[in-house]
């Protein structure tokens, strides 16, 4: 049963609830472990707040009692304590859907709490490496003084770049996935399963570093290994980006996260479609994958205004 770090103000109907609910989003829309943990975080917060609110823990049939009024009350809590409006709406996210079941559960009219408005927030774009400096950073993360290690990154992040993995679809490839076909499929968040295609050049970078790895190729073993011999970590990886990045003057935005934004960046320059980059990345939504739209349009402008200065 969830544990309520705030010493009793959790009914244990609540938790039971909370717990049951956590279990249905894990099992019947693939959540993924970190969405589950992060969901349990934003309801204990909430519920925290409704007990000190009204001044007693609340059982689930309370929350039929719930109003606009106490909706705005633990968002204008959340915001004092410092949370962004980004983190905020993802916060209500998880509240709202929590509400719903339970509404279905209990048969509750919670139609007031869900009434009330998401907290507007603007998206950030992405901020993609150009080709020019996604190729510079792959030349230097490579220029290592330990060639195997060297060998190791530039085959990692030119997965990145050249199929659009995520840092953690990447690192949790195995062995047995090796040699790699011409579509690989990769498990990614939710479970969801996507095929991507993989380069030349990447096939390249990965058999010469593993022709240079001090324990080769083992089926039963991580394919990306840390420098005592187990599985690569994001860590590591995202050090060496660091150092790249510093070598070469590029913003703090230039992380091995920026190269997967480049892969999709890039294709949309290229004249590739956003369904089809939406199965490669991977995005359950259409939505997600639109905001690179955003970023192509961006760059357009930033071209155009060079091109064209105001007096």
């Amino acid at each position: 049963m969830t544990d309520d770090p705030w010493g009793g103000l959790l009914s244990p109907a609540m938790a039971e609830a909370l717990d049951r609910w956590l279990l249905t989003e894990a099992a019947t829309r693939d959540r993924s472990i970190h969405t589950v943990t992060a969901y349990r975080a934003d309801l204990l917060a909430f519920l925290h707040f409704l007990a000190l609110h009204w001044g007693e823990s609340v059982p689930p049939s309370g929350l039929a009692r719930l109003r606009q009024t106490d909706m705005r009350a633990f968002a204008a809590s959340e915001r004092t304590r410092g949370l962004g409006a980004r983190s905020l709406a993802r916060r209500m996210s998880g509240v709202r859907s929590f509400l719903r079941w339970t509404a279905d559960r209990e048969g509750l009219d919670v139609s007031a709490a869900l009434s009330t408005r998401s907290p507007k927030y603007t998206r950030s774009l992405p901020r993609p490496l150009t080709p020019l400096q996604a190729q510079d950073t792959l030349d230097r993360v490579a220029d290592h003084g330990t060639p195997w290690v060297g060998a190791r990154d530039l085959a990692v992040l030119t997965l990145l770049w050249g199929s659009g993995l995520r840092i953690s679809e990447a690192l949790a490839l195995e062995g047995t996935d090796w040699p790699f076909p011409e579509g690989l499929v990769i498990r990614g968040k939710g479970g969801r399963e996507r095929q991507v295609p993989v380069l030349d050049v990447a096939r390249q970078a990965v058999a010469r570093y593993l022709d240079l790895c001090p324990w080769g190729h083992q089926a039963d073993r991580p394919l990306f290994r840390g420098i005592r011999g187990g599985r690569l970590t994001a860590g590591a990886v995202e050090a060496a980006m660091r150092q790249a990045r510093a070598a070469l003057g590029l913003p703090a935005s230039a992380t091995p996260h920026a190269l997967r934004h480049s892969f999709a960046t890039h294709l949309l320059s290229a004249g590739g479609d956003l369904r089809t980059i939406q199965e490669l990345l991977g995005h359950a939504s259409l939505s997600t994958t639109q905001v690179y739209t955003g970023v192509d349009n961006a760059q357009l402008m930033a071209v155009y205004h060079a091109a064209h200065p105001r007096g």
